[in-house]
């Protein structure tokens, strides 16, 4: 699906709202003026000035208002010299460049899935997505965080890596790490995401670092295929590239979508983290469903599902 972004005056963007007002949305996108819907593209004005089109006839729609480079494929960028995987090794300027950023969600949490994306942003698209108010997931709340993630999931290249809770309590009670199982998670998010920008390469790929670098390449040796090109690690990563913020951002979307099918299966709200909180929720799940329905549902070596057994067990007596 084609992006183009055109920047324009308010006078000219009011005139876009009255010509497509037959077929305007009623969506809540922070920051827009409007939304509005062709057959074949969507257009999004925002206060800022600039428009987005997505879609199949993007460039057609676009050329209606004014002409952008913006939705023209990025030429081969040069590569970025540096060791891979050397801690403190950023390259200079790396947030404004177009890069791969992967983070993850749900490590965490008692209840719930490890999700991992790694996303790809053009430094064309930087302006966009700051304009979309897209920063660390951790200072959003849900609300904000589904807002957001339903406009940035059309407009950035991104893959889903999803650790359900009867995998990684199979890979985790065989002796994995968790460290390890979010390194080939990374691993394969980043590089589903190199395949689905091929021919076009990133300027570099920053990963939300969770291990030393050499770990992280330690944990991947086996594997048939490695990212290892180009590729940085830094803590709070989120504030460094926008990319990581974006991937941030889809994890907890996507996160949050599974609780609420948890929830659904648990037949109540199902809480996030792994506080007091969880430990009633999980001992209810047991008092409904049985102690063999937690697999499905928990990470069974938190010491929440001692706790929860406690308190079932108080129940019971």
């Amino acid at each position: 699906m084609g992006n183009v972004v055109l920047n324009l005056e308010m006078v000219k963007i009011n005139e876009m709202k009255n010509y497509y007002s037959k077929q305007l949305l009623d969506k809540n996108i922070p920051g827009s003026v409007f939304a509005a819907k062709t057959p074949a593209c969507m257009i999004t004005a925002y206060k800022s000035g600039k428009v987005l089109f997505q879609g199949n006839d993007s460039e057609s729609e676009a050329g209606k208002w004014g002409s952008s480079a913006a939705g023209v494929p990025s030429k081969k960028p040069s590569a970025v010299k540096g060791k891979a995987g050397a801690k403190g090794d950023l390259p200079s300027g790396i947030g404004g460049m177009s890069a791969i950023g992967s983070d993850e969600v749900g490590t965490g949490d008692f209840f719930g899935p490890i999700t991992v994306v790694a996303a790809y942003v053009r430094k064309e698209d930087i302006p966009l997505l700051k304009e979309l108010g897209v920063r660390d997931s951790k200072d959003l709340n849900d609300e904000k965080i589904i807002s957001i993630a339903k406009v940035i999931k059309d407009v950035v290249p991104f893959s889903l890596m999803t650790l359900k809770n009867e995998k990684y309590n199979q890979v985790q009670g065989s002796g994995m790490s968790q460290g390890k199982m979010k390194a080939l998670l990374h691993n394969q998010a980043i590089l589903k995401v190199l395949e689905k920008i091929s021919p076009v390469k990133p300027e570099a790929i920053l990963i939300d670092q969770f291990v030393q670098p050499s770990t992280y390449f330690q944990h991947l040796k086996g594997q048939k295929a490695i990212a290892n090109k180009d590729v940085y690690f830094s803590t709070k990563a989120e504030g460094i590239h926008l990319a990581v913020a974006a991937a941030s951002i889809l994890a907890r979307y996507a996160f949050i979508q599974y609780i609420d099918k948890l929830s659904e299966a648990a037949g109540f709200k199902i809480p996030k983290g792994a506080g007091a909180q969880v430990d009633v929720a999980a001992a209810k799940l047991i008092l409904s469903k049985g102690r063999e329905s937690l697999p499905s549902f928990v990470k069974l070596h938190f010491a929440n599902t001692d706790k929860a057994m406690a308190i079932v067990n108080k129940k019971r007596n």
